[in-house]
């Protein structure tokens, strides 16, 4: 059983971050945009079943739940603790999703920039998302469009569509200027 020792605020209004005593997994990133998506995830089925939840991220010791901006946290907060409480640890078998921060295609890729961009975003953007209480993921480089997908409480963020997006298109401005950064 999970304890929660913190309850935390994320830049954006809509998500809380729940940091737990243990890890419930051992590094698996698991985000989910809807109760379909986590079929199979009884933590995050658990965390859908709450009215007004629209985002389900954790990874390690941390839950993010983002709502719908429709409820309010106090209330909703005492709704969300039992089930995040009864989450049980991973027995550290569990696959990664080996899509959860690049897609299939991104992954593929042969060019060059994309692995690139993919080393800075591990190493200069995903920590501080996750530290907020989300994460991004490469959905794909066509031609010089880069598509990211936000997630967790950075997907409904409106300092990561501003901000951040900024952040990341300048940093990948460096590996090839004429690249143009759009969130999807």
């Amino acid at each position: 059983m999970a304890k929660i020792k913190e309850i935390e605020r994320t830049p954006n209004p809509d998500a809380m971050r729940f940091v737990l005593g243990e890890p419930l997994t051992n590094g698996t990133t698991r985000s989910y945009e809807n109760a379909q998506e986590a079929e199979g995830d009884e933590l995050a089925s658990a965390l859908f079943a709450v009215d007004n939840v629209i985002n389900v991220y954790y990874v390690d010791k941390y839950v993010t739940v983002t709502q719908d901006g429709k409820a309010v946290w106090s209330e909703l907060l005492r709704k969300l603790a039992p089930p995040i409480r009864e989450a049980e640890a991973s027995t550290g078998m569990e696959e990664d999703d080996s899509e959860v921060h690049v897609s299939k295609e991104a992954q593929e890729s042969d060019d060059p920039r994309l692995k690139e961009i993919n080393r800075l975003l591990d190493e200069q953007v995903r920590p501080y998302l996750l530290a907020d209480g989300g994460g991004l993921k490469v959905l794909g480089l066509e031609a010089n469009r880069l598509k990211v997908h936000y997630q967790g409480a950075c997907g409904t963020c409106p300092t990561a569509t501003t901000g951040t997006l900024y952040a990341i298109e300048s940093m990948v401005k460096r590996i090839d200027p004429e690249i143009q950064v759009v969130s999807v």
